[in-house]
């Protein structure tokens, strides 16, 4: 098939699924999206045997905004599309194209349209692919995670959208070195620092440059590392002059970070960053931030694995609320081995309420589709 390429070296990494559907040179599915490497002899034969995916090149450039697309959303398969509409924004941001304010916009409206119709789905795409997220999925993570903070506090739709917008250009200025900086042992560089302490700034230039006139997003943008105390930057603002929206950015990238393997740091599991931002909140107002992305996950997000009471180790897909009781699917059985597919499980009942949230050293592949029931759609 024309439109597929191979697999270039570094496009893959082990422990981590697969961002999409993996093909042959006949177009035929070997991998579908989810699939973990498990290890580097896996990963070679993967290069040698020629698979392909999708070439960037050879398809359309994604239109910031397609009001004709009333499909539903399904966020696993529209993955690799937001992360290539986000692609296209931000080079049009660094083009200066006139199109830029109405492409992050766009892309901010198709990620709410998405948390808005598959909620369990987004926030599991963040537990799932934090394992070594890329710089534009930890962008795309902090949009997602900004928006059901937003959601929690009652805010505006055209506000969240205007949040959205700031969460996904906030790193603008960083974005070259961002892979590089999470990948790296050493210390930083007193150059590094400063394109760090700076960033803030130089990304909302940037976004000004590119004929971006929304007031309020370039100040969440600027803003989005003050801490109330004053000890942020890069104007050492106190409480009273930062936006709450800036600091909604600053604690998605914070929980993003906390659940993210580094180079220099091990990961936390999902209950030690939780504990983590129970513990914090340096103001009334930071401890509400806090409390509602808390209360946002739950205490057994979407795409977090746990072990069941009847010793099975399960998939979160549902969170619970005052309604409904959580949902897993059930993927290991109780004496450790996977099962042929997966079973559904209510944690409301005894036999199946979640124990402990599990930390494998290896995620196991998983089909997104059958667990989630897009499948049946």
């Amino acid at each position: 098939m024309s439109n597929l390429v191979r697999i270039a070296p570094g496009a893959l990494i082990i422990g981590k699924p697969l961002p999409w559907t993996v093909y042959d040179a006949e177009g035929n599915i070997l991998l579908k999206q989810g699939y973990v490497i498990q290890t580097n002899i896996q990963l070679e034969q993967l290069f040698e045997r020629g698979l392909f995916y999708p070439r960037r090149s050879d398809t359309p450039e994604p239109e910031p905004e397609a009001p004709e697309d009333i499909r539903p959303r399904n966020p696993f398969s529209d993955y690799p599309q937001l992360l290539r509409t986000l692609e296209y924004a931000l080079r049009a941001i660094e083009d200066q194209s006139p199109d830029a304010q109405r492409r992050v916009i766009g892309l901010a409206n198709l990620v709410a349209r998405c948390c808005r119709e598959a909620p369990d789905p987004c926030l599991a795409l963040v537990h799932l692919y934090s394992v070594e997220p890329t710089a534009y999925e930890q962008t795309l993570f902090y949009a997602i995670i900004c928006h059901f903070v937003a959601e929690q506090l009652l805010m505006d739709e055209k506000r969240i959208l205007v949040l959205l917008g700031a969460a996904l250009t906030a790193n603008f200025a960083l974005l070259p070195f961002l892979d590089k900086l999470n990948h790296s042992r050493a210390r930083l560089s007193d150059d590094q620092r400063a394109v760090i302490h700076k960033h803030p700034e130089l990304s909302a230039a940037a976004l000004e440059r590119a004929g971006v006139d929304n007031r309020l997003l370039l100040k969440i943008v600027a803003q989005h590392h003050e801490e109330p105390d004053g000890s942020g930057y890069p104007k050492g603002l106190t409480s009273e002059d930062i936006l709450q929206e800036a600091r909604i950015v600053a604690l998605a990238e914070r929980y993003t970070a906390m659940i993210t393997r580094r180079a220099y740091r091990e990961r936390f599991s999902i209950t030690q960053a939780r504990d983590a931002l129970s513990q914090a909140g340096k103001t009334p107002g930071d401890r509400r931030i806090h409390r509602a992305l808390l209360d946002a996950l739950t205490p057994h997000p979407p795409g977090a694995l746990v072990r069941l009471a009847n010793n099975e180790v399960a998939v979160i897909t549902r969170r619970g609320d005052a309604y409904r009781g959580t949902v897993a699917q059930a993927i290991v059985n109780p004496t450790g081995n996977r099962y042929i597919g997966a079973f559904k499980r209510d944690c409301s009942r005894p036999d199946y309420r979640v124990l402990q949230v599990e930390v494998p050293e290896m995620l196991p592949s998983m089909d997104y589709g059958q667990l989630w029931e897009f499948d049946r759609t």
